[in-house]
């Protein structure tokens, strides 16, 4: 484990925990001391999240769930009662010719991308606000910020989350809770095509993608005592990308 335990008594949810970017970030919120909860729609997926956490000896759940449905979202608010650090990670991307985006699949990538998070910030911030702290940390996408061919509607969520970032730090720090947003670039996920993400990669400054790691450690820092000066912040974590 992580020998720098600023996180020690502290809980985590983690939403998409189950893979890429939010199992790395559930894995080194862990190392630093908080208790995590590992959010996913994969039951075996989740508990070997869980398992890796606590060979290290670190503290980990998981709580299942669509947030995408809003029942099963409500469930898991009802099921992780109240945090100190809320990750936003869960959702998935579209990429493609705008006319070929169906009705449904344009529904359901709002609903899990922005959503979700609106909901769950409405239901965790306040109950940080009233004890005066707690950090939020949302995962966005430097698809948010530049124009990406077919990345039109997947782009417009991230944009809009990293909107509510801004909004949420105004309405929600003065009581004492951080809200910040971390805007990835290409990140080497089993979820995302490896040929787009190089292809992306090789558009950035640095010119290769991303581990999730690299991503989680981003997360990690936002959720920490050390980002205590630090909220309405969108974090570029995208190898320059939108730099250029």
């Amino acid at each position: 484990m992580n020998g720098q335990r600023d996180l020690e008594g502290l809980s985590a949810l983690v939403t998409g925990a189950t893979s890429g970017i939010g199992k790395a970030a559930a894995e080194e919120l862990a190392r630093h001391g908080a208790d995590v909860i590992v959010h996913g729609r994969d039951a075996d997926r989740g508990e070997a999240v869980v398992d890796t956490i606590t060979a290290e000896g670190g503290t980990a759940r998981f709580v299942a769930g669509d947030l995408s449905q809003p029942a099963e979202l409500e469930d898991l608010v009802q099921e992780v009662g109240a945090v100190d650090i809320l990750v936003n990670n869960a959702g998935f991307s579209w990429f493609g010719p705008t006319e070929e985006l169906d009705v449904a699949t344009f529904d359901r990538l709002f609903a899990a991308n922005v959503r979700a998070p609106y909901f769950l910030v409405a239901a965790l911030a306040p109950k940080m606000a009233a004890r005066g702290s707690g950090s939020i940390v949302n995962v966005g996408s430097m698809a948010g910020q530049i124009g990406l061919a077919g990345g039109a509607a997947y782009g417009a969520t991230k944009a809009t989350l990293a909107s509510m970032t801004r909004s949420w730090a105004a309405e929600f720090s003065p009581a004492g809770v951080r809200v910040n947003a971390v805007a990835a670039g290409p990140v080497l996920t089993d979820v995302q095509r490896a040929a787009r993400t190089e292809a992306l990669a090789a558009t950035t400054l640095l010119a290769r993608p991303a581990q999730p790691g690299e991503i989680a450690d981003v997360i990690a820092f936002l959720a920490s005592p050390k980002a205590s000066y630090v909220t309405g912040a969108v974090i570029a974590a995208d190898g320059g990308r939108t730099a250029i």
